[in-house]
């Protein structure tokens, strides 16, 4: 029997090639979540994150939020703020994939994109996960271990990268970890979740 409790889970994606691999995540996360909770997930993609699944792709599946969204729903004074409303709607932020370029703004606090705001507006209380996946020379330059261990000190967890042939064709580390590995976490973290919020998991 499914557990009445729901887990709100907001998806967050950026502009990497393993974004191609949302859909497959998102259907694993539904159909994993089926007997222990009632998942609510939503989806945040930026805009370079679109170049590799369109939002219609996800259409009946999860609803689906940009910049275009963050900008179009504030009009005036009193209007709800989509970043800081999802930021408190969410249990569990995901962030598959997290590309080099939002991995450095994320650690240098920058908040440009309907993303990296609901990052900055984030609760260090509740769970953060992120996937990294970038070129494996991008991966081994000096500033990206800084900036993943500036991301860990302040709570969030990594999903580890994994060594596979890239799009690219280059060969090593640096490929977003398999959708099914990080179900693995995102379950783990609703298990979490569902025990402060006193449901036996």
């Amino acid at each position: 029997m499914t557990s009445e409790i729901e887990i709100n889970v907001l998806l967050c994606c950026t502009g990497s090639v393993a974004t191609i691999k949302l859909p497959l995540l998102i259907t694993t996360l539904l159909e994993r979540s089926k007997s222990t909770c009632r998942l609510d997930m939503k989806v945040c993609m930026t805009e370079r994150a679109k170049h590799f699944c369109a939002p219609k792709e996800l259409e009946g599946l999860v609803e689906v939020y940009s910049d275009e969204d963050e900008w179009t729903a504030w009009r005036r004074r009193g209007d709800p703020v989509l970043h800081i409303a999802l930021a408190k709607w969410a249990d569990i932020v995901v962030i598959a994939p997290l590309d080099a370029n939002t991995l450095g703004k994320m650690a240098s606090g920058i908040c440009d994109n309907i993303v990296t705001c609901v990052v900055r507006a984030w609760d260090l209380k509740k769970p953060l996960l992120f996937c990294p996946a970038m070129n494996t020379l991008m991966w081994q330059h000096p500033i990206t271990g800084k900036q993943v261990a500036t991301l860990e000190s302040w709570g969030y967890r990594q999903v580890a990268c994994i060594e596979k042939t890239l799009m690219c064709g280059d060969t090593g580390l640096g490929a977003m970890a398999e959708p099914m590995d990080i179900a693995d976490e995102v379950m783990a973290r609703i298990a979490e979740v569902k025990k402060i919020k006193g449901t036996p998991v």
